[in-house]
């Protein structure tokens, strides 16, 4: 990293052009190549795949909003009992993939799962008939899910827009005679909103992004299609269409996220600490339920019935221990060497940026970091035709040099399913890696150089102990995500190669739900890592707040 500005900037040129080009070529395929199947997927299924999608994106935006708005303003304007403790505890649902979560409570709330069953005892019915209950495998039940899941990210965001509003803005708003109701819909709301539409895109590109759950629930939207079109009809090319589709779509929230963000930069210039509004009796009360519902439903809930499932039925007796140390192992190196690459890559990004920021690095920047926006779906398509061309061509010359006949080198190795993961995840790095040179002002370079410090002085002696703690969750973050992450992996594994992702999938798909909640339970367990991380930070934040106070 200490190597000239020249040569970081060539570096990162590289690298961005290496996570670009299977793009490029899937909008070159999507417009170029001969769709067989295309003029019968647009005048059948394309019209549900729309409609579907744009309404579950609809319905899981009013629902991240409303459970993302309500429990940021109660945590970071009220003072009740247990809010320190719930500023982390919402984080919880986190760590829960939400087709880990759609599995748990569909076999919970099915109709022969254990709360219908009880509710025909308990009333004396006798078939589904004689009572209405609401159909889990729908798109309100998707929505649902995904919103339970997905409103940290509304919830982190609101509450630091919600805490940094200056205490004298909420004074002039009481000279109106605004009530604390009122305060919230003229000047809290009005002053946050930037930060919750930054908040609700990122939880739209997520569920975009979604496979498991959408498919489970028997929901078709633009990745099952794609999915389908790839692995069902074999059509590449009109599953590289609707893949630029669901780009374009992806673009807009993009942008949508990022002008929010720099509106919302200008709304956390506090001049004195807002003052918590204490909040006592049926208020307090009302006020701790806000903050235990998501919390109950979007975490305690799915691993309470993973664990009755794990335990009741024995999972470990069908798995196997040394089945699940195969699957562990797997998920972990797929994990851990995607880590380590995503974090050389961040470096060599970041340091190109803060050496020289010209037009070429900022370009190579943002190339990598749209990758986390586009869906594993596309990813994995946009990987697989460049590769499929380059192994027939790879294999020809092989072939053609040494008498014998080479398969697919590339195409359904580990080595294309890390390419796709870095791709989807490098973004991560980049940004938690800024977000780290950012504490760290250029007058401290400065210094360093001043002193006589070299080029590698400054980065062993300086950088490297300011940046630990960046450069950790960076690559922790990474780490939780491949593991979670399920399309990319289902499309692209090696033959005969599963991980814990896959495992919980296909069981689940089977409707073997409790042999595939042992393996779930250590996903989720997995996921807690970087919540336990944020939540210390939040824990620290919020006691120094109420210092300040």
């Amino acid at each position: 990293m200490y190597s000239r500005p020249a040569a970081l900037t060539n570096l990162a040129v590289i690298f961005s052009l290496a996570l670009a080009v299977p793009l490029v070529i899937l909008v070159a395929r999507g417009f170029g190549a001969v769709a067989p199947a295309w003029s019968h997927i647009a005048a059948t299924t394309l019209p549900a795949l729309t409609v579907n999608t744009l309404l579950l994106g609809g319905m899981v935006a009013v629902g991240v909003l409303l459970l993302g708005t309500a429990t940021a303003w109660v945590t970071a304007t009220c003072d009740f009992w247990g809010r320190r403790t719930f500023q982390w505890l919402l984080l919880l649902p986190l760590a829960m993939p939400a087709y880990v979560m759609a599995y748990a409570t569909t076999d919970y709330l099915q109709y022969a799962g254990p709360l219908q069953t009880w509710l025909r005892e308990a009333f004396g019915w006798s078939s589904r008939g004689d009572y209405w209950f609401p159909e889990v495998r729908s798109l309100g039940g998707a929505a649902a899910v995904l919103s339970f899941v997905l409103y940290p990210y509304v919830y982190l965001l609101g509450r630091a827009a919600f805490a940094e509003q200056s205490r004298h803005l909420v004074e002039a708003g009481r000279t109106f005679g605004y009530r604390n109701w009122a305060l919230f819909w003229r000047v809290s709301l009005p002053l946050g909103r930037p930060a919750l539409i930054a908040g609700t895109a990122l939880a739209l590109m997520e569920t975009l992004a979604d496979y498991g759950t959408v498919s489970y629930f028997g929901v078709p939207t633009f990745t099952t299609g794609i999915f389908n079109a790839w692995f069902a009809q074999g059509d590449a090319a009109s599953a590289a269409r609707m893949s630029l589709m669901l780009l374009a779509v992806i673009v807009v929230l993009v942008t949508l996220e990022n002008r929010s963000r720099g509106s919302a930069q200008y709304v956390g210039q506090r001049a004195s600490p807002r003052a918590s509004m204490r909040l006592r009796g049926a208020k307090a009360l009302a006020a701790w339920c806000i903050c235990a519902l998501p919390i109950f439903v979007g975490f305690v809930l799915p691993v309470a019935l993973l664990l009755r499932l794990m335990l009741g039925a024995g999972d470990g007796e069908v798995l196997g221990w040394q089945r699940f140390v195969s699957l562990a192992s797997n998920s972990f190196s797929l994990a851990a060497i995607t880590a380590v690459l995503a974090l050389v890559i961040g470096l060599i990004l970041a340091y190109a940026l803060r050496y020289k920021a010209n037009p070429v690095t900022r370009v190579a920047h943002r190339i990598v970091t749209m990758g986390y926006a586009i869906p594993g779906t596309v990813v994995a398509v946009a990987v697989m035709i460049p590769l499929m061309l380059l192994d027939h061509a790879l294999s020809d010359w092989l072939s053609a040099i040494s008498s014998r006949q080479w398969g697919l080198l590339l195409s359904g190795s580990v080595v294309g399913l890390i390419y796709a993961y870095l791709i989807r995840f490098c973004a991560i790095s980049v940004q938690t890696i800024d977000a780290g040179f950012a504490r760290i002002g250029s007058s401290i370079d400065d210094s360093a150089r001043s002193l006589g410090a070299s080029s590698r002085e400054l980065v062993t002696r300086v950088h490297s102990p300011l940046l630990k703690r960046s450069l950790l969750t960076a690559a922790l973050l990474v780490f939780v995500d491949v593991m979670k992450e399920l399309p990319a992996t289902l499309v692209m594994r090696p033959f005969n190669f599963d991980t814990l992702a896959v495992h919980v999938y296909v069981l689940a798909k089977d409707e073997r739900l409790a042999e595939a909640s042992f393996a779930a339970i250590s996903i989720v367990l997995v996921g807690l890592i970087p919540v336990i991380v944020a939540a210390r930070a939040i824990t620290h934040e919020a006691a120094t707040t109420d210092k300040s106070e």
